[in-house]
């Protein structure tokens, strides 16, 4: 008898058989899991951990996170200035005491992220563009385009998305 046919426990059954069983069962499992409700996402629109339903749109608690997260304090933005937040995609600027705006970070002439916020101008350092700080428009090419805007709302000292 070699080593894949010693005896298991009372009865015939052998290693060899009672490996593939627990295979067939393992692989049972993997397949269930991957099952779906037949509409081709894998998902049946059911929670699994019996927790709450997460919703399909927004964000994972169910609000709209962008909108709501504070970006900046208002004092970290300084007056005739602008920050650039590269991880939030924005930039924003204070133009004019109590006055904040947001700009795309992304320069509009080859796609490169604008570098700093300085002497009134959002800069570029790849090629040397520089936009407003008022209203994004292009103070120094390459770049014949603006900035794009994104809304920006302060409530209280918070900025966040609008």
């Amino acid at each position: 008898m070699s080593d894949d046919q010693v005896r298991t426990g009372p009865g015939t059954q052998t290693r060899r058989v009672l490996l593939a069983g627990a295979g067939a069962v393992g692989a049972a499992v993997v397949l269930t899991a991957c099952g779906g409700d037949g509409s081709g996402n894998g998902t049946t629109g059911q929670p699994t951990s019996g927790g709450p339903a997460v919703p399909s749109t927004g964000d994972a608690g169910g609000g709209d996170r962008q909108g709501s997260q504070s970006l900046a304090t208002t004092t970290d933005i300084p007056l005739g200035g602008g920050k650039v937040l590269a991880a939030e995609g924005v930039v924003i600027t204070q133009p004019a005491a109590g006055q904040f705006k947001g700009f795309d970070p992304i320069c509009t002439h080859q796609g490169c992220p604008v570098s700093n916020v300085d002497g009134g101008t959002i800069n570029c350092t790849c090629h040397g563009s520089r936009f407003s700080i008022e209203d994004g428009s292009v103070k120094a090419g390459p770049a014949t385009r603006p900035l794009g805007r994104k809304d920006v709302k302060v409530v209280g000292d918070q900025i966040s998305f609008a």
